[in-house]
């Protein structure tokens, strides 16, 4: 069934006329992102920023549009001028002016190939001492005739001592440790049309507009493989989707077996299928509404892979309205709003559980969901923003009492980072005095709640107390420099001072127990 519908697809694809090959930015990349994110602000140029990977493709255009504006300041002309050198690639065949710095680069009318290495170093020095995490690796991407783009990137990872493990809140993405060390593997392959792509990638996503985090599918977890398929057949409208492989670390026992006195575990199959529907009344305003599914045990279902579904509805199909036998659906929404100039507001909601008929019933209410709301203000004095964030997630969200159909993958939660029954309050200011410097100020408030075991059949589940007490709290403040020598070449200094109170053994990496004020500075070609 799958192979036939990748048949469909691909047929489709190859026989629609081409806008420019597909192959997505790294999310790690939050330079570029906040660049467009500014323009936007601005009003210079129109984005949706609750999908995120962005392809290079739209980068490149957006850079174009906005250098064709006339509207930037002389510090954004000079930054159009620097992404240019690298964003170029998708506009330019052959060798242009300025091109970056690349190891390896070949491009005529038919193929395009880029080869960089990655390799990077961040230490840092407080009361526990010093840690370091070291990186290297490489990375490539292409494009074949008019439709087709592919990419790879290997980045092999150590750390002195753990800063990502699954207990530990931290907004650095998670990694599948073996002792400190760890790699991640991205990559993809793309086939797109004038109105949209379609591609199979293992890669990061994020959903959610945000500027500190994201509360409805985040990047914390290792890169899965997916299917993803994007579609804007008119301005006012943008569709996307996937169907994602996810890692359940739950060991299926009717699997395994046992062969020459070694036990081979194999685990149960983990699912997922998303969908989320942007309307754009005005071009300014982004109106979002989808949903997703997690599920097991059944193969990959044929009713997730069609990318229009409320999956919620196919579950009670194919599994009545049973606990023990459906699988585990969620439901989100997001508005993203730049109608003012400068000022970008927005609002996205994560609901796992909600039932109406009980919503203010405060002993027997399911409101399993998660909220967040921020504002971000844009050069109302030259080359600032001041953002806030604010998040507030509800007990038991994200959680469910079937392993396999928890709402992570390889133990790590798909939202937000804080996880359930936890709010969190996040405050910037950034000053961008000349091109590519970026001085950064921060404050981030966390606290953590009771943390309430979802087991069905013997706890209680309903009416369960937003934030009855405090069983931990973290307060960090840190004030960086950042400056980019080169594209994607980066250094930067960094002072944190970060204090924990409450359960900090669980909650932290053993190197930010206690009181801390840690120094750190970090070098990155490549990501």
């Amino acid at each position: 069934m799958l192979n036939r519908f990748l048949i469909i697809i691909s047929f489709f694809c190859v026989t629609s006329s081409t806008f420019g090959q597909v192959v997505y930015q790294d999310v790690s990349n939050n330079a570029i992102y906040e660049f467009l994110d500014e323009l936007a602000n601005e009003q210079i140029i129109v984005i949706n920023s609750a999908i995120k990977p962005y392809p290079r493709i739209f980068i490149a255009n957006k850079l174009l549009e906005a250098e064709q504006s006339g509207k930037l300041n002389p510090r954004q002309k000079k930054e159009i001028e620097f992404y240019l050198r690298d964003y170029g690639k998708e506009l330019y065949t052959g060798k242009f002016d300025n091109k970056r710095f690349d190891i390896f680069y070949f491009s005529d009318s038919s193929f395009t190939f880029s080869l960089n290495g990655i390799l990077g170093a961040q230490g840092w020095n407080n009361e526990n001492g010093i840690n370091y995490h070291r990186w290297y690796g490489g990375e490539m991407f292409g494009y074949a005739g008019k439709h087709f783009g592919f990419y790879a990137s290997l980045r092999d990872n150590t750390e002195k001592i753990r800063l990502a493990d699954t207990n530990v809140v931290t907004i650095r993405n998670g990694g599948k440790y073996r002792s400190t060390d760890y790699s991640e593997m991205r990559g993809g392959a793309s086939l797109s049309w004038s109105w949209g792509s379609i591609a199979l990638v293992k890669d990061y996503l994020q959903w959610g507009t945000h500027y500190h985090y994201p509360n409805i599918i985040s990047d914390k977890a290792p890169s899965f493989a997916h299917i993803k398929l994007n579609l804007q057949p008119a301005k006012w409208f943008e569709f996307n989707y996937f169907h994602g492989w996810l890692v359940s670390e739950v060991v299926d026992s009717s699997r395994s077996y046992n062969y020459n006195g070694v036990q081979r575990n194999v685990f149960h199959g983990k699912y997922m299928a998303a969908n989320m529907f942007t309307f754009k009344p005005w071009q300014k305003l982004n109106l979002s509404f989808g949903n997703s599914i997690v599920y097991s045990d059944i193969g990959v279902h044929p009713a997730y892979l069609i990318p229009f579904m409320f999956y919620k509805s196919v579950d009670h199909t194919y599994n009545g309205n049973t606990n023990t036998a459906g699988q585990n659906s969620q439901m989100f929404f997001d508005i993203s709003s730049r109608l003012i100039p400068k000022v970008h507001m927005y609002y996205s909601m994560y609901i796992d559980v909600l039932s109406f008929g009980t919503l203010f019933n405060k002993d027997e209410h399911a409101n399993h969901w998660s909220m967040q709301g921020g504002v971000r203000v844009t050069n109302l004095f030259p080359n600032t923003c001041f953002t806030f964030e604010y998040t507030r997630t509800n007990p038991l969200t994200y959680k469910n009492d079937n392993l396999t159909t928890l709402y992570n993958s390889n133990w790590y939660n798909l939202g937000h980072y804080l996880g359930d029954n936890a709010r969190g309050l996040y405050l910037a200011l950034d000053f961008r005095p000349i091109s590519r410097l970026l001085i950064s100020g921060r404050f981030r408030l966390n606290q953590k709640g009771p943390d309430y075991p979802y087991i069905r059949e013997t706890e209680k589940v309903l009416g369960l107390p937003f934030m009855e007490s405090v069983e931990w709290e973290q307060h960090i403040y840190s004030l960086k420099a950042s400056y980019q020598v080169l594209n994607d070449f980066f250094i930067y200094v960094e002072a944190e001072k970060q204090t924990v109170s409450g359960n900090f053994k669980r909650f932290n990496s053993e190197y930010y127990w206690g009181n801390t004020i840690s120094w750190s500075l970090g070098v990155n070609f490549g990501f």
